[in-house]
């Protein structure tokens, strides 16, 4: 059982929108990954959420919020309205930034599927505020055009079977200009839903969060630097 100092619902005022997440911050927390859900999806993802849990244990807090209200939901292009999505990635984790229990935590970004474009977007716009960037299953390509500009550590991971997505986030690797990676998880497909597949995905956000998000940790490149 994680113990958390913080576990509550939040309510993201957003322009004339008030979007709901959950909070989860365990004691001792080294960062903060702000998660960022697929289409058609929510905070209450149950792939995020088993995301979430492994983190959680891992000593990183959460915040699953969702994108799109429930009437905005109801309009398929909305959910594909990378723009918005990203503005409201963008919104939220200047929300964050203002709670004072939270100042002291580097923020990360987890997405899935078209909000790892979202992910990335928000991290291109925000600088060295988003320490590091995982993508499950995503669609960097939604993003292309921000690609370059994306500064933080990115780490792509991506279904072996998911062959089409698989040639996009390898095109995306070559994109970004950031230290990034690329990890195929085998025998898994777009959603993860093989047996292990989701476990190890989570094993290796985490990983990646241990490595970028603590703030404790120096970027590689900046080690020799005066």
């Amino acid at each position: 059982m994680t113990n958390l100092t913080i576990q509550e619902e939040v309510h993201i005022p957003i322009g004339p929108v008030t979007l709901t997440g959950n909070l989860a911050v365990p004691e001792n927390a080294k960062g903060l990954v702000i998660f960022s859900h697929g289409s058609g999806s929510s905070r209450l993802s149950a792939r995020n959420q088993f995301v979430a849990e492994h983190l959680q244990r891992s000593a990183f807090g959460t915040l699953l919020f969702d994108l799109l209200t429930p009437e905005e939901d109801q309009r398929q292009d909305n959910r594909f309205d990378i723009t918005l999505i990203t503005q409201r990635l963008i919104e939220a984790t200047n929300f964050v930034l203002k709670d004072s229990r939270l100042t002291n935590y580097n923020v990360g970004y987890f997405g899935a599927s078209t909000g790892a474009a979202a992910a990335l977007g928000a991290a291109a716009a925000l600088g060295d505020i988003v320490k590091a960037v995982v993508s499950r299953g995503g669609r960097p390509d939604l993003a292309d055009a921000v690609l370059p500009d994306v500064q933080s550590p990115t780490l792509l991971i991506v279904g072996g079977l998911d062959e089409e997505v698989v040639d996009l986030n390898r095109q995306a690797q070559d994109r970004l200009q950031c230290l990034k990676d690329v990890e195929i998880v085998p025998d898994a497909t777009h959603l993860f839903e093989e047996p292990g597949a989701l476990e190890m995905a989570a094993q290796l956000a985490t990983d990646w969060f241990r490595k970028y998000l603590q703030p404790s940790k120096q970027h590689p490149l900046q080690q020799n630097q005066p």
